[in-house]
């Protein structure tokens, strides 16, 4: 099969094609979290370590929100073709083929997912959080006050003049 042909484009023309275009897209973020099952060990009793962390890389794909069962099951078959490849000494162009075929249905790279019309939105950064020192806002507020409490007390009565 010769190529796809060009990349569809992020905007139309016209508005209403752009309104039905953002409806039609799934968005998924890019938050690192670890989805699916473990690795098959079942499949492949002792794997190649590229093979665990191209696994561990789909579990952690932003894409990976969106997988069904179904997906998983497609990705243990793919599993076993990557670890094929990985540790044959010919390897086969037909089992690289097909785990080619495999992880651009599952949107392995931008243009597979601009296809699929998925958008992988990045998670906004939060600031860390610093514990502050001491017992707390409430214990600082309330030490604050006292010390205004006994500034006022301490301050000259300005009812009398100075001579």
């Amino acid at each position: 099969m010769p190529g796809r042909g060009p990349l569809p484009s992020a905007q139309r023309q016209r508005d209403r094609d752009n309104r039905r275009r953002a409806s039609d897209t799934a968005h998924v973020t890019d938050d690192g979290e670890l989805r699916g099952p473990d690795f098959p060990h079942d499949v492949i009793p002792t794997p190649h370590p590229a093979t665990v962390a191209w696994w561990t890389t789909w579990r952690r794909a932003p894409q990976a929100q969106l997988f069904l069962s179904t997906d998983w099951q497609v990705l243990r078959r793919a599993a076993r073709l990557q670890e094929d490849v990985m540790t044959s000494a010919k390897v086969s162009a037909a089992a690289v083929s097909e785990l080619r075929l495999i992880e651009e249905r599952l949107g392995a790279t931008y243009a597979d997912r601009l296809r699929a019309r998925i958008t992988v939105d990045t998670a906004p950064a939060l600031a860390p959080v610093t514990e502050l020192p001491g017992a707390g806002i409430a214990a600082r507020l309330a030490a604050s006050r006292a010390a205004q409490a006994a500034d006022e007390l301490d301050a000259p009565d300005d009812t009398e003049p100075p001579f």
